[in-house]
Parts: C-alpha cells; structure tokens; sequence
C-alpha cells in the first residue's frame, strides 16, 4: 500500500516499464548509426564521411541523430570505444580454459599484437586516422576508450602476481599499462620501410621483452 503522497504501485510500475522501452529503442538507433558509420568508413577506407551520409545509410532522421550524439566527432568516439570493447571481448574469450596466469597474459599479449598490426587488406581508419588526431586533442577520452582492455590487463596481472609469478612490488595496474601501450605502439609502428620491414617484429619477440619485464630472475 502507498504511503500518503507517493505514486501508486501501478503508475511506478507504468512509468518503468515506459522508460524501458524508451531505453531499449534508443538503443537500437544508436546501434543502427554505428552499423551505418561502420559501413561508410569500410567501404570508403575513411572516416571522411558526413553526418548526413549515416544519416541516409541508417534510414533514420538527421533529428534523431542529434539526439543521440553531438556530432561526427562523438559518432566516432562510440565507435571507437566499442570497437576496444569488443576487442577486449575478443581477447578475455582466447583465455578462456587455460588455467596458468602467466600462459594466460601470453595468449592476450600475442594475440593483441596480431589484432594492432597494420593490414593493407583490412584498413583500420579507426585507429589509423582518428585515435592519433584524438590521443592529441583528447588524451582523456583515449584513456578512457582502453579502460575495458586496461582491466583485462589488470585482473591478469593481478592474478600473476596472486601466483607467485612476478616481481615481488610491482604494482600490477602500472604494469598492465606499460605492457598494454608496447604491445600495441610496437604493432601499429610494425611496417616502417626499414629493416624490420623485412625482418618484422613478430608477437613471440614482444611477449618475451615484457615477460623480462615482469617476470623474477631465474
């Protein structure tokens, strides 16, 4: 029964279940603007592209779209960040049944390697155009867009050193972000037309150098 002066049971009960469906359809038009913007940029190789043109691409209003996003620059930066989030995704599923700490941050080290190389075939307009204009311009919102990776990192981190198998002292989170920020840095740089382009770095050769890092001496 409704003390003097709440709502009744009933209208909360409608009202929540209004705002659950107001949730769930703007949901999917943002969902419907990224698969849009998705598409343009693979098809074009570029994130030059118009708002107007995702507009058209999503069949929803140029209205709708201001309603869920500020602009071009915030379209980007969702993608972005749920590009990193399904990334992280990705690399949490390859450890998946594998049990030693250490073998695990291995696998998610190498494979983050192979996902950051440049690949002439499968551009990546995202990470090649836009997140060096945004590491300059909004460093915080870079930071924040690699908090799911940087957790995946952590927790592993954490669970190495639960184990026994780091460096008495570290300090887990600074590491994961050192080793996380050379895997990809060396992966995106991984194709200049030196000798490393014949002889190019490989994902082995990186998880040894932060393994050295991190693990005790011997």
């Amino acid at each position: 029964m409704s003390s003097p002066g709440e709502e009744p049971a009933w209208k909360q009960r409608a009202v929540e279940r209004s705002l659950r469906t107001a949730k769930l359809r703007a949901e999917e038009r943002v969902q419907r603007f990224l698969d849009a913007a998705q598409a343009i940029i693979a098809e074009k190789g570029t994130t030059d592209f118009t708002v107007q043109e995702v507009v058209d691409r999503s069949r929803q209003s140029l209205r709708s779209f201001y309603l869920q996003f500020d602009g071009k620059h915030e379209l980007l930066l969702a993608l972005f960040e749920d590009t990193l989030a399904r990334t992280s995704e990705q690399l949490r599923a390859a450890t998946e049944g594998k049990t030693d700490p250490l073998h695990k941050l291995q696998v998610v080290v190498e494979l983050l390697f192979e996902l950051c190389r440049p690949d002439p075939v499968a551009q990546r307009p995202l990470f090649t155009e836009f997140a060096p204009r945004l590491l300059v311009s909004h460093p915080a919102q870079v930071k924040l867009g690699h908090a799911p990776m940087l957790a995946l990192f952590t927790e592993l981190m954490d669970e190495a050193a639960g184990a026994g198998q780091l460096r008495a002292g570290v300090n887990t989170r600074r590491m994961a972000a050192m080793v996380m920020q050379t895997v990809m840095f060396t992966a995106q740089s991984n194709g200049n037309p030196d000798e490393e382009t014949q002889n190019p770095i490989t994902a082995t050769e990186v998880w040894n150098f932060c393994a050295h890092g991190f693990t005790p001496e011997r």
